[in-house]
């Protein structure tokens, strides 16, 4: 069996699979909450006894921070990430511990046609590289360089660079949240936190409990994205509409400017957990429009594929897949 793991700031899920022939079956899946434990070996073992699991020909764990051999420092979980006693867990078997999009993107090549929702059909270049961003608790960023005819993907922080302010409305965005939180990076503004930014920002208030009278006082923080977003697109909250509005464009912007960086000619990928929660949002022209404003290269941009990705469990697959790949 290969095992695994996809760490994120909100929820860790993890798998069982076996080999398969395109791509890795899975056999068991569990999800956790990852802040329910004080440490990756605590969940990894949890698994491990709840389904007896003892022969694991190999492990990949993508986990939301940056990574230093078997150890990650996690953006929004208060622990560090180690995969050192999962490794002897496992029998000393190969084990590979990854950022978080870096394990995703290895699933990229793998994805059917109805895993994907296709925001620009493009003209694709087989031997391009391609771009992976993913915004959820936070904002994952990553690079599929084409190498020998197979893309190698490779790791960014890409969401904790600077916000780049387009808009005058955007501009007085960026002053608010830089005299509450100092430096103002792009995850502040992508994320499913940036939504609640942008919600505070529209209704002109940072006290959660006064700020929408749609929404009203006794909306659970860690439920405040999802109404946001339910309170927008079903018309109930005007105000919600334009947070999110903003949030696609902030959005679309990002992934033009991942594109551009990476040069993408064999497609951007939009993974993460919101993006399909908001599809008929980012389906509405806004986020396209945001992604091809790149003057002079807007042209080189209409080229590009641009497709969303439905499959919630990408992460764990691309895991999955890289596990397959290293294993003895």
């Amino acid at each position: 069996m290969l095992l695994a793991v996809d760490m994120g700031g909100t929820k860790t899920l993890i798998g069982l699979f076996r080999r398969g022939t395109r791509r890795p079956e899975p056999a068991v899946v569990r999800e956790f909450a990852t802040l329910d434990f004080d440490s990756l070996d605590e969940i990894v073992e949890t698994f491990l006894d709840q389904t007896g699991a003892t022969d694991i020909e190999s492990a990949c764990i993508g986990a939301a921070g940056q990574v230093s051999g078997l150890v990650a420092r996690l953006t929004n979980v208060p622990w560090l990430a180690d995969a050192t006693p999962v490794a002897r867990r496992i029998g000393g078997r190969p084990i590979e511990l990854l950022n978080d999009l870096e394990a995703m993107a290895y699933v990229v090549p793998v994805l059917d046609p109805e895993e994907l929702a296709v925001l620009q059909q493009g003209v694709g270049v087989p031997t391009g590289n391609a771009a992976l961003i993913a915004a959820g608790t936070g904002l994952g960023e990553a690079l599929l360089h084409q190498v020998d005819g197979r893309f190698i993907p490779a790791a960014s922080e890409g969401g904790h660079a600077d916000f780049s302010a387009r808009t005058s409305r955007e501009l007085a965005l960026v002053q608010e949240l830089s005299l509450i939180h100092g430096r103002v990076d792009v995850e502040r503004v992508v994320s499913g936190r940036g939504l609640i930014n942008l919600f505070l920002f529209i209704h002109g208030t940072q006290d959660v409990r006064t700020a929408c009278r749609v929404l009203g006082p006794d909306v659970d923080s860690s439920e405040l994205p999802a109404a946001i977003t339910h309170a927008a697109l079903g018309g109930h909250c005007e105000q919600c509409g334009e947070a999110l509005e903003m949030f696609v464009e902030a959005y679309g912007a990002e992934a033009g400017n991942l594109a551009l960086r990476c040069a993408a000619t064999a497609g951007v990928y939009i993974g993460g957990g919101i993006a399909p929660k908001i599809l008929p949002a980012l389906q509405s022209g806004a986020f396209m429009n945001a992604f091809l404003d790149k003057e002079p290269l807007a042209d080189w941009l209409r080229t590009m594929p641009v497709a969303v990705i439905l499959n919630s469990s990408a992460g764990l697959i691309g895991a999955a897949v890289r596990a397959r790949e290293i294993a003895a």
